[in-house]
């Protein structure tokens, strides 16, 4: 057996003698984490008004699977980082389910929007709102998910952290997409992105700081 092999044997050793296992601790936190991005949602903006009538529409409806279908994956991937031993390769194709997603989305968005209204579209009026919110919403979450981290045994804690902070922003924007009154996917890809990338790269510095074994 290797150094590394060794290594991560008594890892995976540790991490199982320190009470219920991290897959339960772990939904435990996620749930606890919804929780909390639920309460600083709706003690601050809260839904849209008329999203009674947006619920009808599918651009509103496939934010919420794009936004969830990513915090699925993240959280599959968190899942296996948080493990000794990094994922591996076929773990990460979770990320596809998602990509497709969002591809579909602008596709048909491309299809049905005349392309003078695309950078419009994908400016649109809340950028800043977007940009502000999903980090406050999932600051929160992205703190409880790296305290998990160090009830594990990640390897690789800074890239646990950055998977944290892409899970954490996921749940933060499928909360913040009830309340967002731009539902193209040209404006979800944009400003979306950058408020997840923010916790990502949040979520790394954490995870090297303070989920180390």
């Amino acid at each position: 057996m290797t150094d590394t092999s060794a290594m991560i044997a008594r890892l995976a050793g540790d991490a199982g003698r320190r009470g219920p296992g991290f897959g339960i601790r772990l939904a435990g936190l996620v749930v606890l984490a919804a929780g909390v991005a639920a309460t600083v949602f709706f003690a601050t903006i809260g839904p849209r008004a008329d999203i009674a009538a947006a619920a009808e529409t599918i651009r509103f409806l496939a934010k919420f699977v794009l936004t969830l279908s990513l915090a699925g994956a993240a959280l599959y991937l968190f899942d296996r980082l948080g493990r000794p031993g990094a994922a591996c390769a076929r773990h990460w194709l979770a990320l596809l389910v998602p990509g497709a997603v969002l591809a579909a989305m602008l596709v048909g968005e491309a299809m049905t929007l005349p392309a003078p209204q695309w950078q419009a579209a994908m400016i649109g009026s809340n950028s800043l709102v977007c940009l502000t919110f999903i980090p406050l919403i999932g600051i929160g979450p992205l703190l409880l998910l790296i305290f998990g981290l160090r009830q594990g045994a990640p390897t690789r804690p800074g890239l646990a952290g950055v998977v944290a902070g892409v899970l954490a922003g996921a749940m933060a924007a499928s909360f913040y997409a009830a309340h967002c009154t731009d539902d193209s996917p040209f404006f979800v890809l944009l400003w979306y992105s950058i408020a997840i990338a923010g916790l990502a790269a949040a979520g790394g510095v954490l995870g090297r700081i303070f989920a180390r074994f």
